[in-house]
């Protein structure tokens, strides 16, 4: 009883003496004391959250990805036409620059464009910017469904008297802006899903392959294997083939995500696997086999939410690769054709090097799958640093 009494009093005298020096600490050191309180208190997302946003570059990348996200949501809205806007009088005319100001006054505007033929029969557009067409924002135009349930033909700007080409129009008189933002609905949706269904291949069986190890992880290493051996452009002709051509396009949407996906799962799955094997001797799964859980249980209710920061990480890595398979295939005819547009479709339709040559802007789709990816990578990137457990 003695030896109980003692320690008590020990206790309650160091607690004391801590008491005392926190309350001589200065104001900085107080600060620091409480934020780094805050840290050995905080949980794994608070940790990762708190490291993440200290990434500027992490956080750019994000914002540009959301933008993008936002951009596809939205596209009959942002852009002025439809897939079906055809200029037969403005084929193959540069981008066109919008002035904001008109005699000092703030009015956004675009200039008349005059056409001239060359000897060569090569076309030229001039601006002429005695004939002036304000920009009307929220104007009607062209009949639209927004997020593919309202109808409506509210539109973001709008010229109604002229022509209003932010990125140049192709080889149709189809304004490139407008079909970039519709592109985008495919190509993203396609990235997201192919992620997704990866996700639900690889971290199921990712898990299981390091979880119960034997010849259950022999068996899926050599699987995996298999699929990985096989270079990824022949292995898309060949699944790609086995798409019938007479497919209506939202079947054939669906078919080359499903391909992308039965690829892609490969790389998840043996992360995660790596990542059970360090984690199937803890203590949480060992308590867990005591009170009598079963395997699923441990695997559905403990594993995957262990991991569940690492999958975000993969799988935000894995986004890039997604959308330029997609990409690839569709350039190079296997994926999806016309009427679907994708980026790969608008891609496909430029690969003349003379056209891209001489009107250089219909190959804008490139430019926006480059910062796309670029954006992709620094988001990856930082939360990959933010998961990191060995950094505060």
């Amino acid at each position: 009883m003695s030896d109980t009494t003692s320690k008590s009093e020990e206790l309650f005298r160091l607690y004391e003496e801590l008491s005392d020096a926190s309350a001589d600490l200065e104001p900085e050191d107080l600060a620091e004391q409480k934020s780094l309180d805050a840290i050995f208190a905080a949980s794994q997302w608070q940790l990762m959250w708190r490291k993440f946003k200290r990434n500027k570059v992490a956080i750019a990348g994000g914002i540009v990805v959301l933008l993008f996200y936002l951009g596809a949501l939205l596209a009959g809205f942002i852009a002025p036409y439809t897939l079906e806007s055809r200029f037969v009088k403005y084929i193959h005319m540069p981008p066109q620059r919008v002035r904001f100001f008109n005699n000092g006054k703030l009015q956004p505007h675009v200039c008349s464009v005059d056409l001239t033929i060359d000897e060569n029969l090569r076309k030229h557009y001039t601006p002429d910017c005695t004939e002036r067409f304000p920009l009307q924002f929220f104007a009607h135009g062209e009949p639209y469904k927004l997020l593919g349930l309202i109808d409506t033909d509210v539109h973001l700007f709008q010229v109604p008297d002229g022509i209003v080409s932010l990125l140049g129009t192709d080889r149709q008189g189809r304004d490139m802006f407008s079909r970039i933002l519709y592109g985008s609905q495919i190509s993203l949706t396609i990235g997201l899903l192919g992620v997704l269904m990866s996700l639900l291949f690889g971290s199921v069986l990712g898990v299981i392959s390091g979880y119960y190890g034997g010849w259950i992880d022999d068996l899926m290493q050599r699987l995996i294997e298999l699929v990985r051996s096989f270079p990824a452009i022949p292995l898309w002709m060949a699944l790609s083939a086995a798409v019938p051509p007479h497919w209506p396009p939202l079947r054939t949407y669906f078919a080359v995500t499903l391909i992308l996906s039965l690829i892609g799962w490969t790389w998840l799955a043996r992360q995660l696997r790596g990542k059970v094997l360090s984690l199937r001797h803890e203590d949480f799964v060992l308590a867990a086999k005591m009170t009598g859980a079963t395997d699923a249980w441990i695997i559905f209710r403990h594993l995957i939410p262990a991991t569940f920061s690492h999958i975000i990480v993969v799988s935000t890595l894995a986004m890039p690769s997604m959308i330029l398979s997609e990409t690839a295939l569709s350039f190079l005819g296997l994926g999806l054709r016309p009427p679907i547009t994708s980026w790969g479709v608008l891609l496909k339709e430029v690969q003349n090097i003379q056209s891209i040559a001489l009107y250089p802007w219909v190959f804008t789709p490139a430019l926006a799958i480059a910062i796309l990816i670029l954006a992709f990578n620094f988001l990856g990137d930082g939360l990959r640093d933010a998961a990191d457990p060995y950094t505060v």
